[in-house]
């Protein structure tokens, strides 16, 4: 019996072999360290920020719309961090003496920018993007929770593979008009899986659970 052999030009790729057996290892810890920091996935993370920025004054007490800073979130993947210019909308005017506020007068006068910490942070292999979700009615709330009752965000969520999926596979729960998308304090009387499942299907609301979806 003549035993099948590998042609010898094939004996180039063994120090390759070698070199993906150690590099494949570290390349996934590495992937995991700083492609998704488990950290920034935990239910209950809030990091301190450069400056007390409280949601719970600005979106709730003043009742100032999402859009106003995260002006992107609309038409992109992301809802953008607010410039320093539109913090200044307000600040040139209001609490100008605020010691609070001292980083941000600062910045703003030496023509640099905050380092916020993000506190709903994906993985980098994931892909999502929030202008299908509002699109659809799912509302910041069922993602980031009740972001205008918080003096610190923090996360909410678990934001994970499985959670999305749950989501993905049966969206009628998270549904509400897209007009009420922004009004977090929102509710209704009728029977929010009744209620989706006519949304779901006035909209042709279809979420695909595909690898490819999250994973592009």
């Amino acid at each position: 019996m003549t035993l099948f052999q590998f042609p010898r030009w094939t004996d180039g790729f063994r120090p390759l072999l070698g070199i993906a057996a150690v590099l494949t290892p570290t390349y996934v810890v590495a992937l995991f360290i700083y492609g998704a920091s488990a950290e920034t996935l935990q239910v209950g993370y809030a990091p301190e920020q450069p400056i007390p920025f409280s949601h719970a004054l600005h979106a709730g007490k003043l009742g100032m719309d999402c859009r106003y800073c995260h002006s992107t979130v609309e038409s992109a993947d992301i809802a953008a961090i607010p410039p320093l210019a539109t913090c200044m909308n307000c600040h040139k005017s209001i609490q100008t003496a605020s010691p609070l506020l001292a980083p941000l007068r600062e910045a703003w006068e030496g023509g640099e920018t905050l380092k916020w910490v993000k506190v709903h942070d994906l993985p980098e292999f994931s892909y999502f993007s929030h202008a299908p979700h509002l699109k659809a009615g799912v509302s910041c709330v069922d993602c980031h929770g009740r972001v205008d009752q918080m003096e610190r965000v923090q996360t909410e969520k678990p934001l994970s593979m499985a959670w999305c999926l749950d989501c993905h596979r049966n969206p009628e729960p998270f549904l509400r008009p897209p007009s009420e998308v922004f009004n977090l304090g929102w509710t209704t009387s009728e029977d929010r899986n009744a209620l989706g499942a006519r949304l779901r299907k006035e909209h042709g609301i279809n979420p695909r659970t595909d690898c490819s979806t999250c994973h592009r």
